[in-house]
């Protein structure tokens, strides 16, 4: 059984060091691959945004520059008329078909053309789309929704102003984005205006985009095989050198494995001796005593009482060695009253059972420590306690438990023999099992620390935990 526990134990410490190599590589990649996902995501944004901005200003360019076109065909249509209007009344009939006529045979380019409108949304003039003349339009709407001929007349009423709608274009007979500029007549209630189609701004746009677009991918996808490159770098240089730390982690996890069985088996063998020595002696008087009253009882034998009497003795004795193990194993007044009354409770204790003077000193933490703390301030003294009586051959303890500046101080001191501290290094220690270097581990677990110091004639454990392990302030301590 032994052989059989010992090879589940060497396969299990394996996998928690291949467990723990995985984490130092990952401990390696997360950061490199947050820190290269961070720049990826700030170096796309800032191109995306800069792309967006140069688009827009691109956009903005070549609407201007539409827009300009459109001011110089409309001055081009003005002057075209001038003559005309400039002479005309209010109900000249023979030159507004004068005008009419001039207005229809100006094109320019492909789709360009002028319109007149009334006021009243009644078309005039249309040379493009000649079935819309002498037809009212003014609710005519684009496919957005945009009233057309209404915004173009406001504009016009308005002293003159762009208006950007969707409309048919002549030469492919599709419905695309048009922006134009309306100026009116006011003499004759007349709106004029002419139109340029932008789909080629929208295809240039896009154009543009779909290259930037372009571009930002390709630079993501340099900076993935950078990613890729680093880790399979920082994969290949960490399974190198945990290659020689797992090694090391499988020797001293075997070391570790056989201390915590030692530990385990050296407490279990302290807890039977207990029990065979104490109680179960007790507990064989005890049935010798109740055995003999019994037969004292049958024979009608007076003195019965007095064997009974023994055996309720033995009884609370057993029941009191009972108790001692159990606060041994976990006092009832550590997790009742707190460290302080354990303490007192444990130097009564060990005072009594070992007839060593014991001079303590506490501070009350009302409930600032936690649970987990406490055991193990107890546990140190405990085991300072139990080295004292095992091995010092003292006659007076100091036990002393302060909170100076926020930290947590536990001293204990005797006048018995000393030691060379330097031996526990050296393993030479004169204590054994779980011993000193047990309440250095635990005190390691809470960033504390242990300190000896020994001569001749006076040993001093001092065990600290530092500042914050304190759930309050330091000032409502309470001595």
């Amino acid at each position: 059984m032994f052989e059989a526990s010992c090879i589940t134990g060497d396969r299990f410490g394996k996998v928690d060091t291949m467990n723990l190599t995985q984490k130092v590589l990952l401990l390696a990649t997360v950061p490199l691959l947050l820190v290269i996902s961070v720049i990826t995501f700030v170096v796309t944004y800032q191109a995306q945004s800069l792309s967006k901005y140069e688009i827009a200003s691109f956009e903005r360019a070549m609407l201007a520059a539409k827009k300009s076109e459109l001011l110089n065909y409309l001055r081009l249509a003005e002057t075209s008329i001038r003559h005309i209007y400039d002479g005309a009344g209010a109900n000249d009939r023979h030159a507004k078909n004068r005008v009419k006529e001039v207005l229809n045979a100006l094109t320019y380019g492909a789709d360009g053309y002028f319109f007149v409108y009334d006021f009243k949304g009644n078309n005039l003039v249309h040379p493009r789309q000649p079935h819309r003349v002498g037809r009212n339009w003014l609710g005519l709407k684009d496919p957005h929704g945009n009233f057309v001929i209404q915004n173009l007349i406001k504009r016009a009423r308005e002293g003159g102003g762009y208006h950007r709608y969707y409309w048919e274009k002549p030469s492919t007979k599709e419905v695309v984005d048009k922006i134009s500029y309306a100026i009116a007549l006011d003499r004759w209630g007349w709106m004029l205006g002419t139109g340029l189609y932008i789909d080629d701004v929208a295809q240039q746009v896009k154009t543009v985009e779909r290259e930037v677009s372009q571009r930002i991918n390709e630079t993501s996808l340099i900076i993935l095989g950078i990613t890729l490159f680093s880790l399979f770098t920082v994969f290949v240089t960490g399974l190198a050198i945990n290659l020689h730390e797992r090694r090391l982690a499988d020797v001293k996890q075997k070391v570790l494995t056989q201390r915590v069985i030692e530990t385990q088996e050296e407490e279990r063998g302290r807890v039977a001796r207990e029990l065979h020595d104490g109680i179960s002696q007790i507990l064989v008087s005890v049935k010798y005593a109740l055995e003999l009253a019994l037969s004292k009882a049958r024979n009608q034998d007076a003195d019965a009482w007095q064997s009974i009497e023994k055996g309720t003795q033995g009884l609370d004795m057993a029941i009191t060695e009972v108790r001692r193990i159990s606060r041994d194993l976990r006092p009832s007044a550590l997790d009742d009253l707190g460290l302080s009354p354990a303490l007192e409770s444990l130097a009564d204790e060990f005072s009594k059972r070992t007839d060593i003077a014991v001079e303590i000193s506490t501070v009350a933490f009302r409930n600032m420590l936690p649970d987990d703390a406490k055991t193990t301030l107890f546990r140190v003294a405990q085991e300072a306690l139990t080295n004292i009586e095992r091995h010092a051959g003292a006659d007076h303890v100091k036990i002393e438990l302060c909170a100076p500046r926020g930290a947590v101080t536990l001293s204990i001191s005797d006048n018995g023999r000393g030691f060379d501290p330097n031996a526990l290094e050296a393993g030479k220690s004169p204590f054994k099992g779980i011993g000193l270097r047990n309440m250095q581990e635990r005190l390691e677990y809470h960033n504390g620390k242990l300190k000896i110091f020994s001569t001749s004639r006076q040993t001093t454990i001092e065990a600290r935990l530092p500042k914050g392990v304190l759930l309050m302030k330091s000032h409502d301590l309470r001595s």
